[in-house]
């Protein structure tokens, strides 16, 4: 029968014919989930064959070919189960058990269905899936139980290497950590940057393979926090080594040390799906989820009258109010807003007790009137709730608008940066006053937008853009309190530089997340934004069936990576000059927004991720990026129609570049090669290419921009949104997301780092 659970993992998904497997197996992976639907398909055809009177030598022959299929199938699986047990002593005795019980039951299932040479095999003594449905749903049980179990072994083999690879990481950090010179330094980081690709290379992976949407969420923040800490260690460390005295250096290597530390451990939780001291995951409760959950309680009345009782709803409305006294309590909340909340709040009492009133009467007598009642007591109950649901949104979201604009110039960022160069401590001490008001403002605003992020992957996203800014703040204040003691350390001002670059990158963040958390309030995002050109049958080019896509290989993603990583920059640049624009609905930003998603979905295949899977993806990604350049030079063309300034032969000359380099980069999209390294070789001409629009694209933008604000009888090129805009890639996602919510956070390349080493040896403390 069904083998015993497995104590790591196991299987709550089933069938519709109730196939179930074993039920202490639950399926934590789209890849484990994605193989057993072939095989829980082909024995649900079986198990719900018509049964006829009269059968057809051709229903006979169907059903036999269905069983040998499976039992060919499951007989090649086992294979495959039975090298990996070879392969992993410490799961061999479970492997091969779960193997022989598979292999056993296609076997039966094969004996069942051998009926295509027998007449009547109902009177035959030979036992059939005729005679016998009983034993043909049991061997389909245990197939499918011990089928699943060798899976999830097979997977327990994937946590383990994530386990070992990062157990090398912290086996290295505390290498660095007591370095003591720069050469060996430079030699154990070389060791540790390698091991860090490998680290992400597997999470990543991992990440886009979990079915929890939560948990991806949070595997993505991790990430985020390992990849921007391994270049913050790296500049840290080097300070440190420069200056061995200096306490401030000492605390901000130490932040860095102690984050990775937390984040790392955060990936192991989330991989095993385990609670340091088995403690539970206690999940922060927002306003959003509690109305959500109150409202479907409130509506549920009206199915039934006693499911639960009045004070358990009236808790429920006290744990909401008290959440509301997180806007009414803050200083940053407007007077309007909170006199709103507060009057919502009071009026959301009153409606629940009237609701409570009737709702009693209809317990005891259910006359039409008293119904009708009781429909008006649920409606105004959940209109009031929408209401508030709707004023705490608006309070959180325009004091986000207002800090992320306000700070948008980073002016306290900058005067650190000056005021540490210049060695003065009574200026660094005030702005770093300045840049502790501004991180208490950040972190009340990461808090109250949780409250209305609307899924739970965004709240997840919120508390870690909460926890970047508690920790990044205080790691910038010891930055610049190190260069301003040694104001002539060319490394301590390469690290400053390094922590208000991931602040500045927390704030880009902060834009996006902001954009999907009103994406959500306003019902644009039912599903993840994906921008998506890859070839689909039938409808692109034929030749395209004829091409063997090719995948990079670990070493190939490290040397793209540098490119990648410098055309993700541009990305951010280009996302940053279209935002200036007060027409977001001008072609010329429409389009270069597009370019700006596309180029991320490159950078992306660098890292081994995203949805261009393989080579030949990004091949096509780089014709269609290609056009939307030269429809961005038409464009362009049109608007100078329009310009009567000097510039306007400077914005010609640049659209001729710009026609010129989309030229050279379809040729090269479109050359036929052969070979790896070949194809290697056009992946890496490729994203060059695409990198050079992009970067005269960050030349464009602003020059448009200008000249359209001169052109004071500016008639812009208006026409309406293109369909991509609906489905870009990145959301402010993962993304998490999910994907992207998967990849919320604009991840730079961990491959970067390792590339750099060649030139790091070279430097001088």
């Amino acid at each position: 029968m069904a083998t015993s659970p497995c104590s790591s993992s196991g299987v709550s998904s089933s069938s519709s014919s109730g196939l179930g497997a074993d039920a202490g197996l639950e399926i934590r992976t789209r890849s484990v989930e994605q193989t057993l639907v072939p095989l829980v398909s082909q024995i649900t055809t079986l198990i719900n064959h018509k049964d006829k009177p009269k059968r057809s030598d051709k229903t006979l022959q169907a059903i036999q070919r269905v069983g040998q299929a499976v039992n060919l199938a499951v007989g090649r699986f086992v294979t495959v189960g039975e090298a990996i047990a070879n392969e992993n002593h410490e799961l061999k005795e479970e492997m091969s058990v779960a193997c022989i019980e598979a292999r056993r039951a296609g076997e039966t299932i094969a004996q069942l269905t051998d009926v295509a040479s027998l007449d009547h095999p109902e009177s035959d003594s030979h036992i059939t899936i005729f005679t016998d449905k009983t034993g043909v749903v049991k061997a389909a049980r245990l197939l499918l139980s011990s089928v699943t179990k060798v899976l999830v072994l097979a997977d327990r083999i994937v946590i383990k290497q994530i386990i070992t690879s990062r157990n090398k990481v912290l086996a290295t950090m505390e290498q660095l950590e007591k370095v003591s010179s720069f050469q060996e330094f430079v030699q154990i980081f070389s060791q540790f940057g390698n091991e860090m690709v490998e680290f992400a290379h597997l999470t990543g992976d991992r990440q886009n393979d979990l079915k929890d949407e939560k948990k991806k969420a949070r595997m993505a923040a991790s990430r985020a926090v390992l990849e921007k800490c391994t270049m913050m260690l790296l500049t840290a460390s080097k300070t440190c080594l420069r200056h061995p005295d200096c306490e401030s250096a000492r605390i901000n290597k130490d932040g860095v040390f102690h984050r990775m530390r937390l984040a790392l451990e955060q990936v192991i939780e989330i991989v095993t799906d385990s609670r340091p001291n088995g403690e539970n995951e206690m999940a922060p409760i927002s306003i959003y989820s509690g109305i959500k959950e109150f409202k479907n309680k409130v509506e549920g009345l009206r199915e039934n009258l006693y499911f639960l009782s009045k004070e358990n709803l009236s808790t429920m409305l006290e744990v909401i109010l008290e959440h509301t006294e997180d806007f009414t309590d803050s200083a940053y909340t407007s007077h309007e807003h909170r006199e709103h909340i507060l009057e919502l709040s009071k009026q959301a009492k009153m409606e629940l007790e009237q609701l409570v009133s009737v709702w009693m009467q209809a317990q005891n007598q259910k006359t039409k009137d008293i119904m009708e009642d009781l429909e008006v007591a649920i409606l105004k109950t959940c209109q009031c709730m929408n209401e508030l649901k709707r004023e705490v949104h608006s309070a959180a979201t325009s004091l986000a608008a207002d800090l992320l604009k306000y700070h948008t110039d980073h002016m306290v960022l900058k005067a650190l940066k000056i005021t540490g160069v210049e060695g003065n401590l009574e200026a660094v001490a005030e702005y770093t006053c300045k840049l502790s008001e501004q991180k208490e403002q950040l972190v009340e605003m990461c808090r109250l937008l949780r409250h209305v992020s609307g899924t739970e992957p965004l709240e997840i996203t919120c508390i870690h853009a909460e926890d970047t800014f508690q920790v990044t703040g205080p790691q910038i204040i010891s930055a610049a309190e190190t260069l301003a003691l040694h104001p002539s350390s060319k490394i301590a001002k390469e690290n400053l530089e390094v922590f208000c670059e991931a602040w500045e990158s927390q704030l880009s963040d902060m834009s996006m997340l902001l954009r999907e958390i009103n994406d959500v309030f306003e019902g644009r995002r039912g599903e993840k934004r994906v921008y998506l050109s890859l070839p689909r049958p039938g409808k692109h080019n034929a030749n395209l069936k004829a091409l063997k896509p090719v995948k990079l290989d670990t070493e190939e993603q490290a040397k793209i990576a540098k490119l990648g990583l410098e055309l993700h920059l541009l990305t951010s640049d280009v996302d940053s000059e279209t935002e200036k624009w007060e027409d977001q609905e001008n072609e010329i930003v429409q389009h270069g927004q597009g370019m700006s998603s596309m180029a991320y979905s490159m950078y992306l295949f660098t890292r081994g991720e995203g949805l261009l899977k393989t080579t030949q993806d990004l091949f096509h990604q780089a014709e269609i990026f290609a056009t939307e350049g030269t429809k961005l030079a038409s464009a362009l063309h049109a608007f100078s129609d329009q310009v009567h300034d000097d510039n306007k032969p400077l914005l010609l000359l640049e659209a001729e570049k710009l026609i010129s380099l989309c030229k050279q980069l379809q040729i090269t999209a479109k050359a036929s090669v052969q070979g790896k390294s070949a194809t290697f070789t056009k992946v890496d001409a490729c994203i060059l290419k695409t990198r050079n629009v992009m970067t005269l694209l960050c030349q464009l933008l602003p020059l448009c921009c200008k000249l359209l604000r001169k052109n004071k009888a500016g008639n812009s090129c208006l026409k309406p949104a293109p369909p991509w805009r609906e489905d870009r890639v990145r959301t402010g996602t993962n993304a998490h997301t999910p994907e992207r919510r998967a990849e919320t956070f604009g991840i730079k390349s961990l491959e970067n780092h390792i590339t750099n080493m060649t030139f790091l040896e070279s430097k001088k403390l």
